[in-house]
């Protein structure tokens, strides 16, 4: 089993183009399959769908979240479809193994006022601040990941086209507009940004950390943490919760859910679909202006 899994990982990193995250995490939840196999001295072919319910149900036991046990699953279905695929086994047991069902929460996102006064925290003459400035407005502008943004080289920005190109998921690329606040806060900090660099001149990242060297996505996570509490804003707000806002905030003023699932760059619409989760007073409104009955 060992042996597929190394083919499987290398097809996901030169086959596929997957992101290393995505490879670590594909690694992690298969050698966790390995080694409960190998504790049972079960080989790749041996595995059936018995076996799987059973790796299921330990993990259930042992208190995993249903949706690691999903993301789990995943894995080892697309595993042993490519072991299938490459003869190595005869069927794909995990096409037999239901999926946990999900418990889906509603995503964490800020009201319109509460992101303006999050916005606006970040010191507004200090270069460190200018940046943070910048991260934040274009964060909400654009809806991209945290991965996304802290991979955005100064070839990837036009501010005079206000079009910022994305590597998202797979290395898929696409283009993604922002808005005039996200132009006048990124020339702001483009201006201070040498002062940064050092002896790192010749950084292609847009966003740099005070050693000149591109910000690193924790680095994010902390700073967004820090205005959050600065802001006053509830606890548990993450970088995440930007792109949550984002598209929250579009679907509320009347943008096309397909629009909002190209900005956002999921492959499937069903992704997207959790953000209609409109607010019973904007159902409301809207049964109200559009039913000929509800007058």
């Amino acid at each position: 089993m060992r042996k597929a899994l190394d083919a499987f990982l290398e097809h996901l990193t030169h086959g596929r183009n997957a992101s290393s995250h995505t490879v670590a995490g594909y690694r992690t939840d298969l050698l966790q399959l390995a080694v409960y196999c190998e504790a049972r001295k079960i080989g790749l072919r041996a595995v059936d769908h018995v076996l799987l319910r059973g790796f299921l149900h330990d993990l259930s036991a042992a208190h995993i979240a249903k949706s690691s046990a999903a993301r789990k699953l995943a894995a080892i279905r697309s595993f042993f479809k490519f072991c299938l695929q490459q003869g190595l086994v005869d069927d794909n047991p995990a096409r037999m193994v239901m999926t946990p069902k999900l418990d889906r929460p509603v995503p964490e996102f800020l009201s319109e006022n509460e992101m303006a006064r999050f916005l606006d925290e970040p010191d507004k003459v200090d270069v460190l601040g200018l940046r943070d400035r910048a991260i934040l407005e274009l964060f909400y502008d654009t809806g991209i990941r945290l991965s996304e943004l802290c991979g955005i080289d100064l070839a990837d920005m036009s501010l005079e086209d206000r079009m910022l190109r994305v590597r998202g998921k797979g290395k898929k690329e696409r283009l993604v507009p922002f808005g005039r606040k996200a132009v006048d806060r990124m020339d702001a900090y483009l201006r201070l940004r040498p002062t940064l660099l050092g002896a790192n001149f010749g950084e292609s990242a847009v966003f740099v950390n005070y050693r000149g060297t591109r910000i690193s996505p924790r680095s994010v996570e902390r700073l967004v943490d820090k205005y959050v509490k600065r802001s006053l804003l509830r606890r548990g707000v993450s970088p995440h919760a930007l792109r949550h806002s984002f598209a929250s905030h579009l679907l509320g003023r009347g943008a096309d859910l397909r629009v909002i699932q190209e900005l956002l760059g999921h492959e499937s619409l069903a992704t997207t679909q959790k953000y209609t989760h409109l607010n019973v007073r904007q159902l409301m409104d809207v049964y109200k202006k559009s039913h000929p009955r509800a007058k």
